[in-house]
């Protein structure tokens, strides 16, 4: 099942289950102690609240008839890195004074794990994602994303672009917050996929598309069975000596890296899609 925040034609905001062409609202109104999507996922069975509260009221919907929102409440966004090898073998490219400490990390027991962002720098789908004014070098990174609740039990999956200014961590890795959070730096959605079951990851695909002028620029894809590490371990470091208690979203690294004379400009459209989560569009500004 897949869950959402979307906004309709009249301007509110709703959340939905998403079929595969349209939406069903809910009506959390339902249940005294559900007002937002994050009450949802933390509860103790998410498929079957959502399923309770589908508004019966309410026809469904087309989904093009509707704005999806950015997945998130108030958890904040976590990131990992090095957890593929096309991306120990970039970040070690980017920084020759610190690729031994990139090589290390990727077969390390302990994982890169950084702050990435909070609620206010995230995107939604078709929301701008942003190239700092004072980076040459940026590209997107296309990641599954795990939707924590505060006890750092997956709960869901969603689809993250964790943008990356890799001139700037490469200048030094200590520029590592500089390279990674600012404004618009992160983009999430559409959908959720709830956690019913553990995914299969060899038969989970992602793509990444970026456009130019309506033309193709950039193609890659690659598929869940080259993380490193596994999902769940990537949940248990981040949850050592931290308190999460409106949940959390954890970026679980890319392993799509456009080669190194890319870099996104003003007007690019990054198209990252995800098998069974959905496709994340976002626009690019610049400065």
């Amino acid at each position: 099942m897949r869950v959402a925040k979307v906004r309709l034609a009249d301007g509110s905001t709703r959340l939905c289950v998403v079929d595969s062409e349209t939406i069903r609202l809910l009506d959390p109104s339902q249940v005294d102690t559900c007002r937002c999507l994050a009450d949802i996922l933390h509860s103790d069975e998410p498929a079957a609240l959502a399923n309770f509260l589908v508004d019966p009221r309410a026809h469904p919907i087309r989904q093009d008839e509707v704005k999806f929102l950015a997945p998130i409440d108030k958890q904040e966004v976590w990131a990992a890195g090095v957890t593929y090898k096309r991306s120990q073998v970039a970040r070690m490219e980017e920084s020759e004074s610190a690729a031994s400490h990139y090589d290390k990390v990727y077969s390390a027991p302990r994982p890169e794990l950084f702050f990435k962002a909070t609620r206010d720098r995230v995107s939604g789908p078709r929301e701008p994602v942003r190239v700092r004014y004072d980076s040459h070098w940026t590209v997107p990174e296309p990641e599954l994303a795990l939707v924590l609740d505060p006890e750092l039990r997956i709960v869901g999956y969603t689809i993250g672009n964790d943008m990356s200014a890799r001139d700037i961590e490469g200048e030094n890795p200590l520029y590592l917050p500089q390279a990674k959070v600012y404004r618009q730096c992160c983009a999430l959605g559409p959908t959720i996929l709830l956690a019913d079951e553990p995914l299969s990851l060899p038969n989970i695909g992602v793509r990444m598309w970026i456009y130019r002028n309506h033309e193709e620029v950039f193609k890659g894809d690659t598929d869940l069975s080259q993380l490193n590490r596994s999902l769940t371990e990537l949940a248990d470091w981040l949850r050592r000596d931290n308190e999460f208690p409106h949940g959390a979203i954890l970026l679980t690294g890319t392993g799509i890296v456009p080669p190194d004379d890319f870099s996104l400009q003003d007007n690019d459209w990054v198209v990252i899609e995800i098998d069974m989560i959905g496709r994340l569009e976002t626009p690019v500004v610049k400065g």
